[in-house]
């Protein structure tokens, strides 16, 4: 029984044992793979058999004499020893060495190791692999450690097998990669240490708790027992009737599954925000508060704080922290920290360390953190990356993988306009990390306020979206035109001010909100009699709330708006109704597999393309222009995270409909991820992905069609070749690679000269529905 992480390459190394000891062996061999609902760094385990005799038992393992626990942070809240027969050997991915793992294992797998007589052997294998430059790939190495002590074949005849099976499977990514996973395992068994045994007596503290005690009923009863791999225990009674399960629960859920963490150098920081905007997980927060905050009897003695510069909130203090045990250990927050120690080489304002000699420290400063209100909104301008950061983000902790490019353009979305946000969310990756069970990342603010969510069909959720702004658009109408007749009996000032109210930034919002509770109370008197009016009055209670203003925004991949929700999205563009598109650019059919879609540019390798893509990107932001009442933004936040935050507050603002099309690297890139954001960078700067913002309708735009990046300065070919999906084909059909090279190179310099054209075409008539004047609207009428 192996307990591992996706991506680590358990899996993948566990398919291959199976495969050498059918081959290699008289052996009978059956392998079962179980995977939770994440993806990349969600737990999986894989269950496996061999005998000389046929196997017809079951799947699934109930009595393991080998068990290998690939990540040390599993111990803590899974029971990986539950089925480990007496006498079983127990493999254990430790951070620490055969004199130092004892004690920080939890009691409870103390106690069953002492019980069963387990024979324990740790190795550090994070560390082999990142001395042989694998990044936190280690299935080669534990592999070779699972045949050094399970006996099923020579330990000479496992090496070569193994050694055979690097090269066929990394061969077409190239030597570099070959040779170090053939180094990883030729230290391997150096690393491997058995634990001695002889002595030793439960005395660590015992595991933390699923959840913890101040969790909601509902998640120690139902959550818990789900993120504890055992929901399947849970009787039919336990779930709710109607099938509601409440929101913001992925806070509970500590996964752990980081080896290294950032840790923050409040000395070296420029405040720039920046690696709080490029967090995947939300891992990274920011907060500015009053300097008494850190001063009182309650802030932990290692909490980190510094002054806040900024001429607009002067004397006032600022914390980057990390959730240690939410944080994926990524890295993508220190590749972009602009800020660098003059005196220490490598050393910034935010840096990668191990996570054990901090965890402690962390997870108390964490909790504090948490205590600490976020600045009131308004305070500094949301159009800005400080201002945008400081605000509380309500999608955090996802299950997305570890520097996934997608996620921080949701946390972004939710920072600026979670408290009044409507998403139709299209399927696809972010349906998967969005709504899956057990946990959700969507959440509230303090005052309960968060994003309405809801995932439709892959084809037609530009419809579903529409569908959601259709029936706002009644509700406003409805609402505004029971005002008006009862305005006599609720107040005339009040009802004037209700239907003149200017929504149009948050401190409008919130001034609205306040009438709005004032007329509901109102309504509630004038409800209690008979008659016409309070007729209207009940009617006028139940559509009241959509007097205070919505952002409805339609979210999806590639897939969906390039390919199989295109015409769909098409014809919501054309309605003129006001909707925000938010398109998470992956270029390629993330979630089921890495098919190649539209987006797909030329040369790269997916599936149904593997020869590479032989036809250039579509350009659907372009394309959407045409209209000319529709608001577009091609953004890349890794790129620039200021125009990124323009971008979305511009398209909000837009009384139209708005397309942000968001650059969104990927593990199916076959890149880096701990480089996402830089490599966003080269993105742009190779002219692969130029950023651009086009809006319609306002008279100061003379050039509706802005180029917010510099003309290519990096051949196209150098951003590809740190790629898999083009390396792979330039390794197996060089003469094919460099053809599709070139040619994606003409695309590139054809569509900046298009681009500059575009740039450059002054404005010189109306735009279709009057000079400069918004399209008219339900909630506008």
């Amino acid at each position: 029984l192996f307990y591992g992480l996706g991506a680590d390459g358990t899996v993948g190394a566990n398919k291959n044992s199976i495969k050498i000891i059918g081959e290699d062996t008289d052996n009978y061999a059956q392998g079962y793979f179980v995977y939770d609902s994440k993806k990349s760094g969600s737990m999986t385990v894989s269950h496996l058999r061999f005998d000389d005799e046929p196997i017809r038992s079951t799947y699934l393992v109930s009595r393991a004499n080998f068990v290998g626990c690939h990540q040390f942070g599993l111990l803590d809240r899974v029971d990986v020893l539950d089925v480990a027969e007496p006498g079983a050997t127990l493999l254990l991915n430790s951070p620490y060495g055969p004199d130092d793992a004892w004690e920080h294992l939890p009691r409870e797998v103390q106690d069953q190791i002492l019980e069963r007589g387990l024979d324990l052997w740790v190795i550090d294998a994070n560390a082999v692999a990142r001395d042989a430059g694998l990044a936190g790939r280690i299935n080669t190495i534990m592999q070779i450690c699972f045949f050094r002590l399970c006996p099923v074949m020579p330990l000479d005849e496992a090496t070569a097998a193994i050694r055979a099976s690097i090269v066929d499977a990394y061969g077409k990514r190239g030597g570099v990669v070959v040779d170090a996973n053939l180094a990883a395992v030729g230290h391997a068994l150096d690393a491997l240490h058995r634990v001695d045994l002889t002595g030793k007596t439960s005395s660590a503290p015992l595991r933390r708790p699923v959840v913890a005690p101040d969790a909601p009923d509902f998640v120690q009863r139902i959550t818990a027992m789900m993120m504890a791999g055992r929901g399947d225990l849970l009787p039919v009674s336990a779930l709710p009737v109607d099938g509601t399960f409440p929101t913001g629960t992925a806070r509970y859920e500590k996964r752990g599954i980081a080896a290294e963490i950032p840790i923050w150098d409040p000395d070296i920081c420029i405040d720039c925000g920046r690696c709080a905007i490029v967090c995947p997980h939300a891992a990274i927060l920011m907060k500015v508060y009053e300097p008494g905050v850190v001063g009182g009897d309650n802030a932990p003695a290692e909490f980190r704080s510094k002054d806040f510069r900024s001429r607009d909130l002067p004397g006032m203090r600022l914390t980057i922290q990390v959730a240690p045990d939410d944080c994926t250990g990524c890295g993508v927050c220190v590749d972009v920290c602009p800020a660098k120690s003059k005196s220490e080489v490598k050393h910034k304002a935010i840096n990668m360390e191990p996570i054990a000699p901090h965890l402690e420290r962390e997870r108390t400063s964490f909790s504090f953190f948490g205590e600490i209100a976020p600045l009131p909104t308004g305070a500094l301008d949301p159009a800005s990356v400080k201002g945008a950061q400081v605000r509380e983000p309500l999608f955090e902790f996802s299950g997305a993988c570890a520097g996934c490019g997608e996620t921080p353009y949701l946390k972004l979305l939710t920072q600026l306009f979670g408290d009044r946000l409507l998403i139709a969310n299209a399927t696809g990756c972010s349906s998967i990390y969005g709504g899956n069970l057990p946990t959700t990342p969507w959440g509230t603010d303090r005052a309960g306020r968060g994003p309405a969510w809801s995932n439709s069909l892959f084809e037609d959720n530009a419809e579903f979206g529409l569908g959601i702004r259709l029936g706002l658009d009644a509700q406003v109408h409805t609402a505004r035109t029971l005002l008006r007749e009862l305005a006599p009996h609720v107040g005339g000032e009040l009802a004037g001010n209700v239907l003149a109210a200017d929504q149009g930034d948050d401190a409008g919002v919130a001034a609205q909100r306040v009438r709005v509770e004032g007329l509901r109370d109102r309504l509630l008197t004038l409800a209690q009699g008979a008659g016409g009016s309070a007729r209207a009055a009940r009617s006028l209670l139940e559509v009241a709330g959509a007097l205070v203003r919505k952002s409805v925004w339609i979210v999806g991949g590639d897939g969906w708006a390039y390919d199989i929700g295109a015409g769909g999205l098409d014809h919501v563009l054309a309605t003129g109704r006001n909707v925000n598109v938010l398109v998470l650019d992956t270029e390629v059919y993330s979630n089921t597999g890495g098919q190649a879609s539209k987006a797909t540019p030329r040369g790269a390798v997916a599936k149904f393309a593997a020869s590479g893509s032989a036809t250039p990107k579509k350009d659907l932001g372009i394309l959407s222009t045409t209209y000319g009442d529709v608001y577009v933004a091609q953004v890349a936040v890794g790129a620039n995270d200021i125009q990124t935050v323009k971008a979305f507050v511009e398209a909000e603002a837009w009384a139209g409909p708005s397309l942000v099309i968001a650059y969104s690297t990927c593990i199916a890139h076959g890149i880096d991820m701990s480089k996402s954001m830089s490599h966003q960078r080269d993105a742009v700067r190779s002219g692969h992905w130029p950023l651009y913002r086009y809006h319609p309708g306002h008279d100061e735009h003379t050039h509706p069609f802005q180029l917010d990046s510099k003309a290519p300065t990096m051949p196209l070919a150098e951003f590809a070749a740190a790629e898999g999906r083009y390396a792979v084909l330039a390794r197996s059909d060089p003469e094919h690679a460099r053809e599709l090279l070139v040619a994606a190179q003409a695309d590139v310099d054809e569509r900046w000269r298009l681009y500059e054209q575009l740039a450059g075409i002054e404005r010189t008539t109306h735009d279709g529905f009057g000079h400069g004047e918004p399209p008219v609207t339900e909630d506008s009428s």
